[in-house]
């Protein structure tokens, strides 16, 4: 086992974006003793906070230990150093450090590494998307130097291919056509950051150009506070998005389809209510008020269940989509599953594997490296493998504890 070095020899944490899976633990090193910077991006830390928060207020409610407290997250925030994109600082004596656009989330960046005097340079990507979405621009593709590539894998797979973002959106409004025509429900579990936005702006163009029927849609958990976050960072919104709010004067987020679920007795009426839709937390089911939707909405096969994100292995959602018909609720009680689930593919703020291959294929300069991380085991070992033959770059798929000497 490699020697554990206490957090004090850390320079810095570098935080590429506000998901959980990314940024729920940052406070946690603040707990133990570290007295650091966090660099991100500004967009980055005030959405990472937001969720930090609902976090801790939903293991809270479910009674499961919590990891740390709202004090280590205000730590966090004092510490937290903001940059935009293309901005340069030295983050160690030796290291600089400049954020790019990752197209992945509001705010999200591949860290692009300056090492000695310029001696080598690695770029992280983090998750990101090679591809314009309803959000964003694609992810930056061109460094002035770059010896070394670290990339995400997500799509890595080589049958992991997602649709058109146009075909997506066709099922989804098939969808949502199908579903409120026999009187039903369509439950939209969602990230609160990225999905549900992409979301909330193809279901608001479709009721506006009457693809879909005019019904309410309600956003349940943390989705409106982070909605608003994208609002007050329009320079990270693509130019198409920024247009219509400032130049048409349209803002899509403050449509009057949109409404907020704000307490237990709103969500009961809605539940109890007219067909409509539902876009809540969390994206895999593994928390949140989307629980309480299914609990009391998946017996009735009127209703579905819609997926638009990515499933991870061991998640209920993953479950779920796999065909369980029946899952755990808490130590005794389960939910049947009756109601109709659905998979529409195309609105992840990940690549897929096409893109995932081109953005080789046009990173500039070409890395003499490539380490492939960030996706189930298989995933990385396929993606690493089809880089190399194609492109004839040396690659690796890291496992976990595994050190690599880059000069």
């Amino acid at each position: 086992m490699p020697e554990i070095q206490p957090l004090s020899q850390l320079d810095a944490v570098v935080l590429t974006h506000a998901h959980l899976d990314h940024c729920a633990l940052v406070p946690l090193l603040f707990k133990y003793g570290y007295e650091g910077p966090v660099y991100s991006t500004p967009a980055t830390r005030d959405l990472a906070s937001l969720l930090q928060l609902d976090y801790l207020d939903v293991i809270r409610k479910e009674d499961r230990k919590i990891p740390y407290s709202s004090n280590d997250v205000r730590d966090y925030l004092k510490h937290s150093i903001v940059l935009n994109y293309g901005s340069v600082t030295d983050i160690a004596p030796d290291i600089k450090l400049t954020f790019h656009n990752a197209g992945h989330i509001l705010g999200s960046a591949i860290a692009h590494f300056h090492l000695g005097d310029g001696l080598y340079n690695i770029a992280f990507t983090g998750d990101f998307n090679y591809g314009k979405s309803r959000l964003f621009n694609p992810a930056v593709a061109q460094f002035p130097r770059l010896e070394a590539l670290v990339m995400e894998s997500t799509y890595g797979g080589s049958n992991d291919f997602q649709p058109a973002r146009h075909d997506a959106e066709a099922k989804l409004y098939a969808t949502i056509q199908s579903v409120v025509g026999r009187g039903g429900k369509v439950i939209i579990p969602a990230f609160a950051v990225g999905r549900s936005q992409e979301v909330m702006l193809a279901i608001e163009e479709g009721m506006r150009f009457g693809k879909i029927p005019k019904v309410k849609v309600y956003l349940d958990g943390m989705i409106k506070e982070a909605t608003a976050i994208h609002t007050a960072y329009p320079e990270y919104l693509n130019s198409d998005l920024r247009n219509q709010i400032f130049k048409e004067g349209l803002n899509p987020f403050l449509a009057e389809c949109f409404q907020q679920v704000d307490s237990q007795e709103m969500r009961n009426e809605v539940m109890a209510g007219d067909p409509c839709v539902i876009i809540t937390t969390s994206g895999m089911l593994n928390g949140g008020p989307v629980f309480d939707y299914l609990n009391n909405l998946a017996a009735d096969e009127r209703n579905a269940l819609v997926f638009v994100g990515y499933q991870a292995d061991g998640t209920l959602g993953r479950r779920i989509q796999k065909g369980w018909r029946e899952v755990p609720l808490g130590r005794r009680d389960s939910i049947v599953i009756n109601l109709e689930v659905i998979t529409v593919d195309g609105f992840s703020g990940h690549s897929d594997r096409r893109q995932l291959m081109n953005y080789v294929g046009h990173v500039s300069p070409h890395p003499e490296k490539i380490f492939t991380i960030h996706g189930d085991e298989k995933a990385t070992l396929d993606l690493a493998s089809s880089i190399y033959k194609r492109y004839r770059i040396e690659t690796h798929a890291p496992m976990n504890l595994e050190t690599y000497r880059m000069v």
